[in-house]
């Protein structure tokens, strides 16, 4: 075994590795960008070296210098994590040719598998079947619609070097297929370098299964059984778990064997996964599933597989990059459920807008009750620069269900501010009856609506769960038995009421609580009442019941107001303030960026009239592709940007003539 490894990533990745390698006792060595300087990853490691700026182009996507970090260190071998160089053929030559060990494949499967197009003509030659499509060289703008045409319509453009859903745009008639593939070839070429795509038929209802395989020097190749990845949000995975819901022995049989044949074909080495589209219209068949892709390397999602099979996956890497076998199939068996929930920097209550800076106040789950890979702690920035991806959480039990409910809990006591998650929002996702019942494909959360959004999304909810969890604090907390000094809301020959006022975005918004019973409270907001049942405190914690979601909410003072956690969601509060801040009134005539990025792409013209939706300004942040529209009719002023510029949250992109009149 060696003992020294370089881990050529960020984050929790490169975290969860040097978890395991410290436990075999193998040195650990990280690498960081100017913007990583203080980072997790780097302060975990045994040595750490700097191999650029920020941009990943010029750090962690840049060969060269991860060898130099090599040769500088002395490591002895080389782990890629998943993202970045992970299956860059390069990068293996090159530690082939300093006599440094890879923790993955072999160049030759790597080609193999690494372009889609390719793939998918091994996989029919091997007897895997393999979803209809065009994966030809001619990537002629013309030809392309031609094929689309002939697979018929829905399709998926795809990037053959592509994965994590970059590069990739569904199409449903032949009018949107230009505009799409534009996206994708610009989206691909900035994410791997290579903008060729392929095009193949959309398969309706699918289901993402994929296989987890392993594969060593004797050639001897196992798989540690199935995953499911189906519940995506743009092509990215947001919620996987094993075994897949739903599955019988002889689907289960069939498609880990087409997996271990995929794997056989190209004599693949160390970890792997397979991934197939699944028919899910019904139950699931053995002659309904599809090869997709292989990725060769190691996946997001692997701990849920680590936690059904008792295996860990890095150490079983680390120990075949070295020499070793993988076990017998026999020995490799599934017990109880795990289910991963990827935890985003990222608003799903304004359009998924990614979310940056400090972490000023961050709190993960108890790990006693769930397994926590993260990459950040609180007092860490969150950059523009890199995915956003703060965490995974993964819950383990006997039963799926167990496990739904466990993750779901742990999920809803996620505290973060001011970068905001996703937390709340896969909480909903693991309670939707739909999920419970094992009831997913990949248009679950599009599926799902409204149904993913609580009540708190609105300004009126958030201002009567402010109100309600600032009363029950002051219960809580009150010091003094004279009823003349407690805040309670009496009124004598009338039932208790209280009221309370808040700011938000220079709105504010007037809140009258009246007890209805003496657990409940009735609250009231802009004409919209909401009945909180079960009121209770502990603590700081408020726990109540509102349209039969419960909910486990807290405040706390933070920058001249105070933010509410509610069930992993989070807001902010000011003081009552009748007039809109400098920053709301210039939003209503211009569009500002939301985030710090680069300008990809500028339509908007100064004298153009522009209509409510339309497309202004392509903005990338976080390695995704952002379009920021038209709040309203309007007549274009100026355009302050340009493509490739680099923008700050709050600039100003675009101005309007005058404010548009149906704003």
């Amino acid at each position: 075994m060696f003992t020294s490894l370089l881990i050529a990533n960020r984050g929790e990745i490169a975290c969860r590795i040097i978890r395991t390698a410290r436990r075999m006792g193998i040195r650990t060595i990280a690498v960081y960008s100017e913007a990583d300087r203080d980072a997790l990853h780097v302060r975990k490691a045994d040595e750490a070296v700097l191999i650029g700026p920020a941009e990943s182009t010029k750090s962690y996507l840049d060969v060269d210098a991860v060898m130099d970090a090599v040769r500088q260190t002395g490591a002895e071998a080389l782990h890629p994590g998943y993202g970045f160089l992970s299956e860059n053929q390069n990068l293996v030559s090159a530690c082939k040719r300093a006599n440094v060990i890879f923790v993955g494949p072999s160049v030759q499967s790597m080609r193999l598998m690494g372009m889609k197009d390719e793939a998918k003509r091994i996989m029919e030659a091997a007897g895997v079947p393999v979803t209809p499509g065009y994966h030809g060289e001619d990537q002629r703008e013309t030809t392309l619609a031609k094929e689309a045409e002939k697979i018929g319509y829905p399709v998926l453009i795809k990037a053959v070097a592509g994965g994590g859903g970059r590069g990739m745009r569904r199409v449903d008639a032949a009018d949107e297929f230009v505009g799409a593939l534009e996206s994708a070839r610009r989206e691909a070429k900035s994410a791997f370098g290579d903008d060729r795509v392929l095009v193949e038929k959309f398969i309706q209802n699918p289901r993402h299964i994929e296989v987890q395989v392993f594969g060593d020097r004797r050639g001897r190749i196992v798989h540690f059984y199935e995953r499911d990845c189906s519940v995506q949000r743009r092509h990215q995975k947001v919620i996987e778990e094993a075994p897949a819901p739903g599955i019988n022995s002889q689907m289960r049989i069939a498609v880990c064997a087409a997996a271990v044949a995929a794997a056989r074909a190209v004599a693949y080495e160390n970890a792997g996964t397979v991934e197939f589209i699944v028919d899910g219209s019904g139950p699931l068949n053995p002659d309904r599933f599809w090869f997709m892709e292989m990725n060769t390397r190691l996946q997001v999602e692997h701990p849920v597989s680590e936690l059904v099979t008792g295996y860990d996956l890095v150490e079983l890497q680390l120990k075949i990059a070295a020499g070793g076998s993988v076990p017998e199939q026999d020995e490799i068996s599934l017990h109880g459920h795990a289910i991963e929930a990827r935890l985003y920097a990222e608003d799903p209550g304004n359009h998924y807008m990614p979310s940056t800076g400090m972490l000023t106040h961050f709190t993960l789950p108890d790990e006693n009750d769930v397994r926590v890979d993260t990459g950040f702690v609180q007092g860490d920035e969150v950059s523009e620069f890199y995915d956003p991806m703060l965490a995974k959480i993964i819950a383990y039990a006997p039963t799926r269900k167990l496990a739904g409910e466990t993750l779901a809990k742990a999920l809803s006591s996620m505290q973060s501010w001011p970068v905001r998650t996703n937390a709340g929002f896969l909480a909903r996702c693991l309670t939707a009856p739909a999920f419970i019942k094992g009831q997913v494909d990949t248009g679950f959360i599009d599926n799902q609506g409204e149904a993913l959004h609580s009540i708190s999304q609105t300004p009126q909810g958030k201002a009567a769960v402010t109100a309600l969890v600032k009363q029950m604090t002051m219960f809580e907390n009150q010091t003094s038995d004279n009823p003349w000094q407690v805040h309670d809301g009496w009124r004598l020959n009338q039932m208790p009421s209280l009221s309370r006022a808040y700011s938000e975005n220079g709105e504010t918004w007037r809140v009258d609580l009246q007890h209805d019973g003496e657990s409940n409270w009735l609250l009231n907001c802009d004409n919209i009442t909401l009945r909180a049942q079960d009121v209770r405190s502990q603590g700081e914690v408020v726990y109540f019941e509102i349209n039969g979601t419960l909910h486990r909410a807290q405040s706390v003072a933070c920058s001249d107001g105070q933010v509410t956690f509610d069930n992993g969601d989070a807001w902010w509060f000011g003081k009552p303030n009748p007039e809109a801040t400098t920053l709301d009134a210039e939003a209503s005539t211009a569009v500002l960026a939301p985030m710090p990025g680069k300008v990809l792409g500028v339509t908007a013209k100064p004298g153009a009239s522009v209509k409510k939706g339309e497309t202004l300004v392509v903005l990338e942040a976080m390695k995704m592709e952002h379009a920021l529209s038209a709040s309203a009719d309007a007549l274009i002023a100026k355009v302050l940007v340009k493509p490739g510029a680099q923008v700050s949250e709050g600039d100003v992109l675009v101005r309007f003539e005058v404010p548009p009149e149906t704003s």
